[in-house]
């Protein structure tokens, strides 16, 4: 019987989320289901395409839909659905794994930082001071033509820019943990910084770090896409929603405007359902926003009537 309870204690906060945002965030919820859908397809991207991504035949190039090929063909005879879901599967993969580094640095940078204080936060604010006043494209591009080409080049380098510009927000919320008696206390009793790190500090920044993993991973994904768009992402045999954009997509957009719609559609969708999921995340974990009008639908804020609502509707 307890371990009934114990197990009900321990799921209650996610039946509470998930509470709270279908009836506080409805937007939100909706996303989070295309989301979800987006990556069941993105990881079983083997077994629902129809053919292989470098499968070509040159006979049926720039077919319309078809039963044999269900959203037509590209310019050289490729399945249009098969580069898609291959395509899903190469920048919802990037831009989870990017994102993920991403927080690390994030947490990595921005948590000794704001941990050991002093001149060694001067120096490392700088730093980011620095990095943060080059423009965001110019730099990825000038990055990017230094390495070479490839997935795992383009997830450290989105996952490094991306992770310097976060750390400020990490930053910020370790300085205020300091500020709490607990902090004070384990200090007070000799406990070794890498502790205090580990159980007081870690622990009580996973809502901000949750939040900019769900908010950051939209713009990875749009910056993976745009790299690939100007031809300084992926490889060129890699599908990506980026390079069908950028190659057949643009080149064949009068053609063939199916080239480039089915891409841009899905990565507008995609984008959106992050982003929408990342905002409802940061309205239920901010405390400031519970029960006012930052949480949709659960206060009703009254307003003073003015004089001409008074005069056309007085009995209201």
């Amino acid at each position: 019987m307890s371990e009934v309870i114990q197990s009900q204690t321990k799921s209650q906060p996610f039946r509470d989320f998930m509470r709270r945002l279908v009836k506080e965030q409805p937007i939100g919820a909706v996303s989070m289901v295309f989301m979800v859908l987006f990556c069941l397809v993105a990881l079983f991207a083997d077994v629902l395409s129809p053919y292989h991504y470098l499968d070509l035949t040159m006979m049926d190039r720039l077919k319309g839909p078809s039963s044999t090929y269900l959203l037509g063909t590209d310019h050289i005879g490729r399945d249009v659905l098969t580069r898609l879901l291959y395509g899903a599967k190469v920048s919802i993969g990037v831009g989870f794994a990017a994102t993920v580094f991403s927080v690390l640095v994030a947490v990595l940078i921005g948590g000794v930082a704001g941990f050991v204080g002093g001149k060694f936060d001067l120096v490392v604010q700088r730093f980011v001071d620095a990095w943060m006043s080059f423009p965001g494209l110019l730099l990825l591009l000038t990055i990017m033509t230094i390495v070479e080409q490839g997935i795992l080049q383009i997830i450290v380098v989105l996952g490094i820019t991306s992770g310097i510009a976060n750390s400020r927000v990490i930053r910020s919320a370790v300085i205020a943990i300091k500020e709490n008696v607990y902090f004070e206390a384990a200090r007070a009793i000799g406990a070794p910084p890498l502790q205090i790190m580990l159980r007081h500090v870690l622990p009580n920044i996973m809502a901000p770090v949750i939040v900019i993993f769900s908010i950051t991973i939209g713009g990875v994904i749009i910056a993976e896409a745009s790299l690939s768009f100007l031809g300084f992402g992926l490889p060129p045999e890699v599908p990506s929603w980026g390079s069908m954009l950028s190659r057949e997509g643009r080149q064949y957009m009068e053609i063939a405007p199916r080239l480039a719609m089915w891409p841009g559609v899905c990565l507008t969708v995609v984008v959106f359902c992050f982003n929408m999921f990342g905002d409802a995340m940061r309205d239920l974990f901010d405390p400031r926003l519970r029960g006012g009008q930052g949480s949709y639908g659960t206060a009703k804020v009254k307003r003073k009537k003015g004089f001409l609502s008074r005069l056309l509707n007085p009995f209201a």
